[in-house]
């Protein structure tokens, strides 16, 4: 089976949905950088808030979540507890692991960024809709099979 060829029209969509990307991320960098975190700073605040599940958050979560190293998590949650940005418990199951939380200081910082977060994707919302029909016009001319 000949896989489905794309289109100018699918290209440019996809072309769209990059650079939106790239900005929103520009802006979601420099929105942080304003209130003093870097990138992964906020990426973990965000993680933590988000996380869901059975069971808390732990550092080994917060890396596999990133998709850093363990080390690597233990100096970032290590610097954010510094700043008085999370809270670091250790587990009553297993006291080896630390479970993470973040403060009230660091809830006030991640609402503003997301706030500011999400009204910027609202201006790109039209290039989000057409990347979606691209993707299911794909879907529907059979571009997944065979791969």
């Amino acid at each position: 089976m000949t896989a489905t060829r794309l289109t100018d029209e699918d290209y440019a969509a996809l072309g769209a949905f990059r650079e939106a990307l790239r900005n929103f991320l520009s802006f979601s960098e420099a929105g942080a950088l304003e209130l003093g975190l870097t990138s992964q700073h906020h990426q973990a605040l965000l993680a933590i808030r988000v996380h869901t599940g059975p069971e808390p958050m732990t550092v080994g979560r917060l890396a596999a979540s990133l998709q850093i190293k363990s080390h690597s998590a233990v100096g970032l949650v290590s610097r954010l507890q510094e700043r008085g940005l999370v809270t670091r418990s250790t587990s009553d199951e297993d006291r080896r692991r630390a479970i993470l939380t973040i403060t009230p200081k660091a809830e006030a910082l991640l609402e503003t960024i997301s706030r500011n977060n999400l009204a910027k994707l609202q201006g790109s919302a039209e290039v989000f809709a057409r990347l979606l029909d691209t993707v299911q016009s794909l879907e529907a001319r059979g571009a997944w099979k065979g791969d």
